[in-house]
């Protein structure tokens, strides 16, 4: 094999691994780390979601969103440091590209419209049945292909 085509073989493989993202990168954001435990347990049973990180604030959040660009970011509401809207505002400005949903145990409409306005696609209730209604926002937000804009509150 020449240079030239030693070049132009790794020219290809860069991009198809660079353009070709099967696995949907989650940050779980919640101050309990039984929250974070389940949520990681019952994500993880999808074959096309990783969980790439784990943290309890909303100040680590930002931190975590920076290094580890993640597709999608759940954060709870309620945290210490700093809270799910705040952090969610900050992370929507730094990753435009990546899906912010809110599971709390706060969810209401005047939550949804203040989280909206700060970058979260989407309020879900941890109430009975919250999970399945996270891992359908997943899904449209996140899919398996990475962020889709269109998914709102």
């Amino acid at each position: 094999m020449t240079g030239t085509s030693l070049r132009k073989l790794i020219k290809t493989v860069n991009t198809a691994l660079l353009t070709s993202r099967t696995m949907t990168r989650i940050l779980i954001v919640d101050d309990s780390l039984q929250v974070r435990t389940a949520l990681r347990m019952c994500l993880e049973l999808n074959k096309d979601w990783t969980v790439c990180g784990e943290v309890d604030n909303g100040q680590a959040a930002i931190e975590m969103a920076r290094r580890l660009k993640p597709d999608v970011v759940l954060l709870d509401y309620a945290m210490p440091v700093m809270n799910g809207v705040e952090a969610a505002r900050r992370i929507a400005e730094i990753a435009p590209e990546c899906a912010i949903l809110m599971f709390t145990m706060f969810a209401s409409e005047q939550l949804s419209a203040v989280a909206h306005a700060a970058g979260v696609w989407a309020v879900v209730s941890k109430d009975v049945g919250g999970i399945s209604e996270l891992v359908g926002a997943i899904k449209e937000a996140g899919g398996g292909a990475g962020c889709t804009r269109g998914f709102a509150c």
